[in-house]
């Protein structure tokens, strides 16, 4: 599902996208957000695309973590990005039209969206898992997702070249014991990545895609794993590159495809 000239991702095309860095002009002109801004991938994702020239929409929990990656970006001479807090837990309707109004009031389009933020949960046996963190997980990780995503439509068609990147998790394609509503949640991410690509494939210019981080040295994975040395992790800032090829034009055609930032260790 995607540009026949260009082909599925095969080796080459893996390492190019896995290896590239883009220059400080690489997404200039493109109005890019990115949820889960405030830490770990987000923000590291965030501060990559703005040092790219992007204009970022920040979405995030903690304003003052926002806060910070704004000043952050600030700091390099880069474009004011738009500080934009959004509770994926809490948020009601109205919450994200408000947001959804301000995108366009302020840039009339948005050119990439990066669903990052994401919840752990609990690792348990389905036999005792607890009900309310599942509706938790599930709501947080896919029903936002696609809540936010169905709200910035309007805007990611306004777009010449628009990009949806969700991110997955290597549970999703290969379920895992007490994994639970994480990998539940994940799985549904890529079926709604699929959906989405296939809806609006033919009549639009959005291209949808999944990214898988693998073993990443973040707060989630660290709970997951708490008895793992983080240092023996890569940083957030070492997966960045395949989430930036995605965004930009440099992968203009590819759509509906399920990517990993990392080759298997």
């Amino acid at each position: 599902m995607n540009d026949p000239s260009a082909g599925p991702p095969g080796a080459t095309a893996a390492a190019a996208y896995r290896e590239f860095r883009g220059g400080p002009e690489t997404l200039a002109n493109r109005v890019v957000a990115v949820t889960g801004a405030g830490d770990g991938i987000g923000r590291a994702v965030a501060l990559a695309a703005a040092g790219c020239g992007a204009q970022v929409v920040l979405v995030g929990r903690t304003v003052r973590k926002l806060e910070a990656v704004h000043e952050r970006i600030i700091a390099l001479g880069r474009a004011e990005p738009t500080i934009a807090p959004l509770d994926l837990e809490r948020a009601l309707a109205r919450d994200y039209d408000q947001l959804a109004d301000a995108v366009l009031q302020r840039y009339g389009r948005l050119d990439g969206l990066a669903h990052i933020a994401g919840i752990l949960g609990s690792l348990a046996p389905i036999e005792h898992y607890d009900v309310p963190t599942w509706y938790r997980v599930l709501h947080v990780n896919l029903t936002a997702a696609f809540a936010l995503t169905q709200v910035l439509l309007p805007a990611l068609r306004a777009s010449s070249d628009a990009s949806v990147i969700f991110t997955s998790s290597g549970v999703a394609r290969r379920p895992r014991a007490y994994w639970g509503a994480y990998a539940v949640s994940k799985a549904g991410t890529e079926a709604l990545s699929q959906v989405l690509a296939q809806e609006l494939e033919a009549s639009t210019a959005v291209r949808v895609n999944t990214l898988n981080p693998g073993p990443v040295r973040t707060r989630l994975r660290m709970q997951a794993y708490p008895a793992e040395d983080p240092e023996t992790l890569p940083t957030p800032e070492s997966i960045v590159p395949a989430y930036l090829w995605l965004l930009s034009a440099a992968s203009r055609g590819i759509t509906g495809q399920s990517l990993d930032c990392q080759a298997a260790r």
